[in-house]
């Protein structure tokens, strides 16, 4: 299997090539969320890649994921922009997992009609979480005062220089449950008759390997793009890889701005989580 020549040189030797099958493959790496800070995931980045991959109606589609997740809801606009696309041009997806399909990572995944996974990889992590810190003890020990003023009883919730209220924990919670719910909705109707297990099992949040994902029906079987592709198409498959457009004058940064590093911080606690 090779990759199909680019540019002017693959256009000119396009003929030559009928009759062999061409898989786009389309890399989604990295947090998932809505910003452009760092190299991050989200529905107006993806968008493009996605509607060049299903130009033409081509046999299948070979997605890679490698994301310990993210935003709840970039997660499902990219999701579900993979299945419009597979509907509206009758065209299979592929999933591959890399080294983690992992809470939106995973909920993406199951776009997919297959998921295959490395033996190492790691799946699930089917849950929903908000995280923060609070200051208050530290600016009582300053002697620094902290005065809000609000209009809306609520509009202060969670402030990290306040006090935690336990009235806002049991609302965040409850939203938590909410946005929870949508994501074991979207899994259940993705991996309807696939799923081996009981929900207090695969919805807590737990993140397992390729091989107890398998095990418990998170996944389809595990092997590699390269090997499946093969197996699928016959040996003299090719893959094109689906990347952003770079503009003619767009030179690489230099350097990370300040915004890019506290994302590059925050990212790499999303996939520490994970031992990654």
């Amino acid at each position: 299997m090779r990759e199909e020549p680019h540019g002017l040189w693959g256009w000119l030797t396009r003929p030559f090539r009928r009759g062999e099958p061409v898989i786009p493959v389309v890399r989604l790496q990295g947090v998932i969320a809505a910003d452009t800070r760092g190299d991050r995931l989200n529905i107006a980045g993806v968008a493009p890649l996605l509607a060049r991959a299903f130009a033409g109606k081509p046999p299948a589609v070979a997605i890679i994921v490698n994301s310990p997740g993210g935003s709840a809801v970039q997660s499902r606009l990219i999701s579900k922009r993979i299945r419009d696309l597979a509907n509206e041009n009758d065209t299979k997806v592929l999933v591959f997992v890399e080294d983690a399909a992992a809470s939106g990572g995973y909920f993406i995944a199951t776009a997919g009609d297959e998921i295959i996974a490395d033996p190492s990889s790691i799946v699930g992590s089917v849950g929903v979480i908000y995280s923060g810190f609070g200051f208050a003890g530290a600016l009582e020990k300053l002697g620094v005062e902290r005065r809000v003023h609000t209009a809306g009883r609520n509009k202060s919730t969670l402030d990290p220089f306040l006090p935690e209220k336990p009235e806002d924990v049991e609302r965040v919670k409850a939203m938590e449950l909410e946005v929870h719910q949508v994501f074991i909705d979207w899994v259940k109707s993705r991996r309807a008759g696939k799923l081996k297990a009981p929900d207090d099992q695969l919805f807590t949040g737990e993140f397992w390997s390729g091989v107890r994902g398998l095990e418990l029906g998170l996944v389809d079987a595990l092997g590699d793009l390269h090997e499946t592709l093969r197996a699928r198409f016959g040996d003299k498959v090719r893959i094109r890889l689906i990347a952003p457009k770079r503009g003619l004058f767009q030179l690489p940064r230099l350097g990370l701005a300040v915004a890019d590093l506290a994302a590059t911080v925050e990212d790499r606690a999303l996939w520490s989580r994970l031992g990654l």
